[in-house]
């Protein structure tokens, strides 16, 4: 890292209204830690300019490639990128310096004249990206009796709520964290329990990265760090990269700390696995105590995923049957 107190801190950062959202969040975070200040840097990524839709052009990974690469070039000092969207495996040459504290993990309902999902109607329209929120829902509306038709959408948060505004769809999920981090979270009609629908690995958190080289950046930016949110997300990844899934596979998974009066003792693990029309899902969970270190959170999702594989989670995403 660059000493000197008056050079800039380059942050590098997708071009969209949520990605600037957060990364100026984390900006002015890094200021108060380091004294210094820093600027965000634009990059476009392929996610962001391509028009298929993400199961299509692989899902993760497509949003933070160019940031990771500019990083390796040295264009920019550190990148924040949403967890969600970072692939399982590690990236050479590069280290997630800080996991500040999560926002809201859930997913969020934004439907027409306020409704909430049961109160849809049978047979609405819903759009969505996401295999994981495609399956949870059919499965859902399933065990409400009725029926959904989930439409496939892309583009940014004004763009999706504009389809129900639009009268195109009767609704649409999104995460509740992009929706409060652009300060919209009051258009969420419901804020669906993760009883119900389980989130993606890592939703709501995010990862502030930078070269494994720089020792002083990496300290610095440690100071944003969560160790309980670190501890969370790592099991949820763990089970993610067992599972061999990227996004394009309908898998969702969340760790939450289950607290006895004020301390924190024990952290419970979900994860889930379903057919995209909903008619089954494999789903479990663990609970034991909150993991100590880097290697006991990644066991404790490496096991939950073998007992899910051992249950057929395989042959629903249909990966090779193990």
């Amino acid at each position: 890292m660059n000493t000197r107190p008056d050079q800039p801190l380059r942050l590098g950062t997708r071009r969209s209204k949520l990605a600037m959202s957060q990364s100026g969040h984390v900006a002015d975070a890094v200021r108060a830690v380091t004294g210094r200040p820093v600027e965000l840097v634009e990059i476009t990524t392929y996610g962001d300019v391509s028009r298929e839709h993400l199961a299509q052009i692989g899902g993760t990974g497509v949003f933070v490639t160019a940031l990771r690469d500019a990083l390796l070039r040295g264009e920019v000092d550190f990148a924040v990128h949403s967890l969600k969207d970072l692939p399982t495996a590690p990236a050479e040459g590069l280290v997630i310096a800080a996991m500040p504290q999560r926002e809201d993990a859930r997913d969020a309902l934004v439907a027409r004249d306020g409704l909430t999902f049961e109160q849809l109607p049978d047979g609405a329209r819903i759009g969505t990206g996401s295999p994981r929120r495609t399956a949870q829902l059919n499965h859902l509306a399933l065990s409400l009796g009725k029926r959904i038709e989930t439409v496939p959408i892309r583009g940014n948060v004004d763009t999706r709520i504009g389809f129900v505004h639009g009268g195109e769809l009767d609704a649409v999920v999104l995460a509740a964290a992009g929706l409060n981090r652009i300060g919209r979270g009051a258009e969420a009609t419901e804020l669906l329990p993760v009883d119900g629908i389980l989130p993606a690995p890592g939703q709501g958190a995010l990862a502030v990265e930078c070269p494994a080289s720089d020792a002083d950046l990496i300290a610095a930016l440690g100071e944003l760090d969560d160790p309980y949110t670190r501890a969370a997300v790592t099991a949820e990844r763990s089970l993610l990269a067992r599972l061999e899934a990227g996004c394009s596979a309908p898998v969702g998974a969340f760790a939450d700390l289950l607290a006895d009066g004020q301390t924190v003792n024990e952290m419970r693990l979900r994860g889930v696995v379903g057919t995209l029309d909903g008619s089954t899902l494999v789903q479990l969970s663990t609970t034991g105590p909150v993991p100590r270190s880097h290697d006991e959170a990644m066991a404790l999702g490496r096991e939950l995923a073998d007992e899910m594989l051992a249950k057929g989670a395989a042959g629903l995403m249909g990966e090779r049957a193990l």
